[in-house]
């Protein structure tokens, strides 16, 4: 790698190594979201990550799955009818995983990096504790012995297998459930450095392995088969139904990515480009699809972990991958050993966390807007299900930032005699041309005293619509009809080449109404006014 320092190489190893002692143990666990078989989350600590870390922009970002994307993962697979026992679950998985990597790429392609990050983040909240919500009550029948997961089928379907699941109750795997939270929990709480998951798996499997754990009724994960992902074809039976949940779990995984790939950049390293990012992520999920992986983004966990532990480059994320190859192809038959209920404990504990309420109870203080989309977002998640949540969630965003964009922003930069200049903060377009006239309209006639003249600054009119003259030549009729005249100043070249076709502007042109500063404006008007001499405030 060109510039790399030898010094580093101790700090990129431990890094990686503690990370891997994350999110390896993590992204098995999540594969059960989606009803999966484990060595499936395996496989996403392999070939997205390898890929990210020589396309990515973040030293230190983890990338394999995260609670968000494995919920709408089982989510998409159940709304498109893929159950876990038919006949070719993982063609599909391998479908899904495409068409993400695919949306992200064409993302990259038309540059839309900064407008999917304009999707506000109470949309995100109200998602997340939907997911939150929905995952926790899933994981509940495992806790008590049950072996099915219905996160994938929304949460009223979870709060009934719940009821279901005291039928039935496991004693000891409620002990080790029980166990397996706490110990998470302290360590979360008081030894953030080490890493929770790891500890309760190897516990789990020491239990199983020396204990007499099976006789008591523990159940366990499916056989782990060793060896690396062979790659493999995806199926294309229902990729029309898979469209609309690849596309939810591509703005996810991009959110997610850009926001980790923010959060752990340190001072002096490069900024985090969003292009940049949308196609590292999207060359992971594509490479990935064809070895049967989940649908990647950057995780927060184990990236704080990486880089809480010293990790300098992408080479830490390496040694990650490295790790995860030795798990896949040696530990296959010890990973068998695991209890299902240390696995339904760590997503237990890993999406309690979304369930963020007491930000939610802030903002409803500070941002009684935000509070209302995530709530509206986080109930529709409850009960419509993820993927309508997100889409309602976006369609809001979108109607909120058109609103705050679309509303003018006038200011008055300069006053003379009977004359005074605004400036256009926002500029002029199709979609905000009529509320601009009529706030022009509306500041020009409520002085007092009255104006007989307004110059307006058109420095933003850097591209000029019909709609846009149309409506500038309203504006100076309305004007002239309340006795006041029009005067533009600061229009910039591309757009006066095109203005200067329209008979209006040349009109205005030939009357000496248009102005190449503020300044300039408020003088002709103030001659008009009888020689009275203008004062500018900026502009």
């Amino acid at each position: 790698m060109v510039g790399y320092r030898r010094a580093w190489l101790g700090s990129d190893l431990l890094a990686g190594l503690s990370a891997g002692a994350v999110v390896v143990p993590q992204a098995m666990a999540y594969a059960t979201i989606a009803n999966l078989p484990v060595q499936v989350g395996l496989y996403t600590c392999i070939v997205p990550m390898f890929v990210y870390a020589l396309l990515g922009g973040s030293r230190a970002m983890s990338v394999s799955t995260t609670s968000t994307i494995a919920t709408l993962t089982a989510t998409t697979l159940v709304s498109a009818g893929v159950a876990s026992g038919s006949k070719d679950p993982l063609g599909s998985l391998m479908m899904l995983t495409l068409l993400v990597g695919a949306c992200l790429a064409l993302g990259r392609l038309f540059r839309l990096g900064s407008l999917v990050e304009n999707i506000s983040g109470a949309t995100a909240l109200g998602l997340k504790i939907g997911v939150g919500a929905t995952v926790a009550v899933g994981q509940v029948p495992k806790l008590l012995g049950e072996t099915t997961d219905v996160s994938g089928e929304g949460f009223i379907a979870a709060v009934l297998a719940v009821g279901g699941a005291w039928h039935s109750v496991n004693w000891p795997t409620v002990a080790l459930s029980a166990a397996s939270i706490l110990v998470l929990v302290l360590l979360r709480r008081f030894a953030p450095l080490v890493p929770g998951a790891l500890i309760v798996a190897a516990g789990g499997i020491l239990l199983v392995a020396f204990g007499d754990a099976t006789a008591a009724g523990i159940a366990l994960i499916d056989p782990v088969p060793s060896g690396l992902p062979l790659p493999g074809i995806p199926d294309f039976t229902h990729i029309l139904a898979l469209v609309p949940g690849a596309l939810a779990i591509a703005v996810m995984a991009f959110l997610e990515s850009a926001a980790v790939a923010r959060g752990i950049r340190r001072k002096g390293e490069p900024q985090i480009d969003s292009d940049q990012e949308l196609f590292a992520v999207a060359g992971a999920n594509v490479a990935g699809a064809f070895f049967a992986t989940m649908p990647a983004a950057g995780g927060f966990s184990q990236s704080a972990m990486n880089q809480g532990a010293g990790a300098k480059t992408q080479v830490s994320t390496l040694v990650t991958v490295a790790l995860a190859v030795v798990v896949a192809v040696f530990l296959g038959p010890v990973l068998s050993l695991l209890p299902e209920a240390t696995l339904a404990a760590m997503v237990f504990v890993a999406v309690a966390g979304l369930i963020n309420v007491p930000q939610l109870v802030r903002w409803a203080r500070i941002s009684p807007m935000d509070f209302w989309v995530a709530f509206a977002v986080a109930l529709i998640a409850l009960t419509a299900g993820l993927l309508p949540a997100l889409a309602v969630g976006v369609v809001v965003t979108l109607i909120l930032v058109l609103r705050e964009v679309n509303t003018p922003e006038l200011s008055i930069v300069g006053r003379v005699a009977g004359a005074m200049a605004i400036h256009l903060g926002r500029g002029m377009y199709t979609a905000n041309a009529q509320p601009n006239e009529r706030a022009i309209l509306s500041l020009a006639v409520s002085q007092h005293p009255p104006v007989s003249c307004v110059i307006l600054d058109v420095e933003r009119l850097t591209v000029l619509s019909m709609t846009v003259l149309d409506t500038l030549e309203d504006l100076d009729s309305e004007l002239g009809e309340r006795g006041i005249v029009l005067r533009l100043a600061r229009l910039p070249e591309a757009a006066t080449k095109v203005a200067r076709k329209t008979p209006w502007y040349a009109g205005l042109e030939g009357q000496g109404r248009v102005h190449h500063t503020v300044e300039e404006g408020l003088a002709a008007a103030a001659a008009d006014h009888g020689g009275v001499r203008a004062t500018a405030d900026g502009g």
